[in-house]
Formats: C-alpha cells, sequence, structure tokens
C-alpha cells in the first residue's frame, strides 16, 4: 500500500546514497537512466525532480546534442495526464509499461488489476505529453489464451505503434496464485507448441510492420533500441540506487542493495552502506557470461572481439556444441559473427545452458 510520508522518506534516502556513492571512481559519462522497480510514477514531479538533480550533480551527462535516455516504468492507469507532462518537462524521455494483454479476461486471470482500456488510455495520454519513444510489453501463452485471441493483441498493438515492443512467453513461478491455480485445476497449464506458434506470430507480424528483432525479446523501430537495457547484454557498467538495487563495474565486481525498504532506509539513516551483497566474478563467468548476454542480442556475437579480450578460441573451446548447434538449425556462423537463428532464439536456454 503506497505512503506518501514513507515514500518521501525513500525518496531522501535514494538522493543520500546518490550524493555519497563513491563504489566506481571516475564512472562513465552517464547516458541512460532507468527508473524501474514497484511503480515509479507513483512519485511527485517534485520526488523525481530531487532525483534527477541529485543524479545531475554527481555524475557527467552528456553535453553535446546526444541526449540521455531517461527511462520511467509505469503500471496502466497509475498517471494522470498533468503528472506525465511534468514528468516529460523534467527531461524524462521514454516510458515503458505492462500492457501484457488486451483482453481483460486475460489480464483478470493474470491478477493484474490494470484493464486494456487503462492501456490503451495510458498510450494516449504519453503521447499527448510529448512522449515519442514508448515501450510496452505483451505475454504469450497465457492460460486458455488462443492463436487467434493472440493475433487480435498483436493487430492492436501494432496498430498503436509504439516505438519499442518486449514480448515474453509465460513462465509460471511456484508460489505465485497463478501457480496454484494450474496445481489445482482452476486454470489450465501453458501450451509451449502454441506458445511458440505465438512466437513466430509475432516476429513474422512485427517484420511486416517494419519492427526490428534486436534483441531475443524485443522489437523496435529503427533507431528506438533500449540503450539502457543494451547495456545489460553488452557487459557495460551500470550503477543502481534504491532498495534492492544492482549494479556491475564492467569488470569483475557486482553489489546489490538491501532488498528490505525499512534496513535499506535506515542504514542511510545511520550513515552506513546500504549494500548487502558483493561478488566478484571469475574469469570463467566473465566469459560465460559474454556469451550468453552476446547471443541476446541478434545482430550476433563477434568472436573475434571475444578472443581478444580473453585470449580464447570460443570456436576451439565449444566446437562439438557449436556443430550441435549449427546442425539444428540454432545457430549460425557468418565470418566472425555467431548468432541465433530464429529457432535458436525460441530455444535460447538450450543453447545458453552449453556456456554456463
Amino acid at each position: 500500500m503506497y505512503e506518501a510520508a514513507t515514500a518521501e522518506r525513500y525518496v531522501q534516502s535514494v538522493v543520500r546514497e546518490i550524493e555519497v556513492w563513491r563504489e566506481v571512481e571516475n564512472a562513465d559519462i552517464v547516458d541512460t537512466i532507468y527508473f524501474g522497480g514497484g511503480t515509479p510514477s507513483l512519485l511527485t514531479p517534485a520526488q523525481l525532480k530531487t532525483i534527477l538533480d541529485a543524479t545531475r550533480e554527481r555524475f557527467k551527462f552528456p553535453t553535446s546534442a546526444y541526449v540521455a535516455e531517461i527511462t520511467m516504468e509505469m503500471n496502466p492507469g497509475t498517471a494522470t495526464p498533468e503528472t506525465l507532462a511534468e514528468f516529460r518537462s523534467l527531461g524524462v524521455n521514454r516510458a515503458s509499461f505492462g500492457a501484457q494483454t488486451f483482453d481483460d479476461k486475460e489480464l483478470s486471470r493474470l491478477g493484474r488489476s490494470h484493464t486494456a482500456d487503462d492501456t490503451r488510455r495510458t498510450f494516449r495520454y504519453l503521447r499527448d505529453a510529448g512522449f515519442d519513444n514508448v515501450s510496452f510489453d505483451l505475454i504469450a501463452g497465457l492460460p486458455g489464451q488462443t492463436l487467434d485471441g493472440w493475433r487480435r493483441n498483436l493487430e492492436e498493438a501494432f496498430s498503436l505503434r509504439p516505438e519499442h515492443l518486449s514480448f515474453y512467453l509465460l513462465e509460471v513461478h511456484q508460489g505465485t496464485p497463478l501457480a496454484e491455480h494450474i496445481r489445482r485445476g482452476i486454470q489450465p497449464r501453458p501450451d509451449e507448441e502454441l506458445a511458440a506458434e505465438m512466437y513466430e506470430l509475432m516476429l513474422d507480424r512485427a517484420g511486416e510492420a517494419g519492427y526490428e528483432h534486436y534483441e531475443i525479446s524485443n522489437l523496435c523501430l529503427p533507431g528506438f533500441q533500449s540503450r539502457h537495457n543494451t547495456k545489460y547484454w553488452t557487459g557495460a557498467p551500470y550503477y543502481g540506487f534504491g532498495c534492492s538495487a544492482h549494479s556491475y563495474d564492467g569488470l569483475f565486481r557486482r553489489w546489490a542493495n538491501e532488498r528490505d525498504l525499512m534496513r535499506y532506509m535506515e542504514a542511510i539513516d545511520r550513515h552506513r552502506s546500504p549494500i548487502a551483497s558483493k561478488s566478484q566474478l571469475t574469469e570463467a563467468e566473465r566469459q560465460s557470461e559474454a556469451v550468453f548476454l552476446g547471443l541476446r542480442m541478434m545482430q550476433g556475437f563477434n568472436l573475434s572481439d571475444y578472443q581478444k579480450l580473453f585470449g580464447a578460441d570460443l570456436r576451439k573451446e565449444y566446437e562439438d556444441d557449436l556443430t550441435r548447434f549449427r546442425q539444428a538449425g540454432l545457430i549460425e556462423c557468418t565470418g566472425d559473427l555467431l548468432k541465433l537463428t530464429r529457432a535458436g532464439a525460441l530455444l535460447s536456454n538450450e543453447v545458453f545452458s552449453a556456456f554456463v
């Protein structure tokens, strides 16, 4: 439940964390900011400004015409037109929200609190507020979902023409209401073969509509890749602030903040670090991550760059696996580029498991 006093205290804690942060010397220029986790669109414009001001004071930003990408996640129906307009005026220039489906019955089965009309209205509000870079996500393989229903979802999504679309095949996690409903027979189990058909239909329809399939689960109009998320897939450093935030120095070190909100704020109040865990990647872990994260990018993974960075020849190290995947039609290699085929993208976990 949202509590205004707690939200204000939390914002001040995040600001103080940013102000005293010294985890990385000579941090790179910050060219992307991502407000995610929970529902950051519930921030007031004044609170958002406070955080952005602290970030701009602490870090270097681009000074040229190259504008930083500033994304805010939101749930449909949680922000007014006036608030969105103020967010836009403060520099937020990209919005991402979870549409998931345009079928109210499917949303209800997922336990979502918004409706399809909330999604349509939120999209319209964003456009009216001046957002020309909007992303939303869709989920395929929902219990009871049909191929025709999925086709209707796609037609509505592409008719809105967001600049970016993320799409996911439903994963049922133990302990969730959906998992319990499936266990008790209240809802049917997801059909994996049908989900695969939905994936293929999504890619076909996206290509016809002018979208690029640039990452396993992401599509965009030309020039609208998520610059921030691309950093995760290419091994670039990223720095997180706030409860449960994760960070990576781009080399060996990872760290994560307290997951408990009250413990996080208490640590800040007592001038202690909110970092709850740290880890050091081994060379083998770095190599493994470079491969399976790099292969998520549909443009391909550069084998020469890998050899220069790690002094290892991936073709020789994984010759048997690469041969097996190539024969199965899951990967292809052109020159120095190793990449997943469309079939490989659908069965990517099978490919990735060879490198973990």
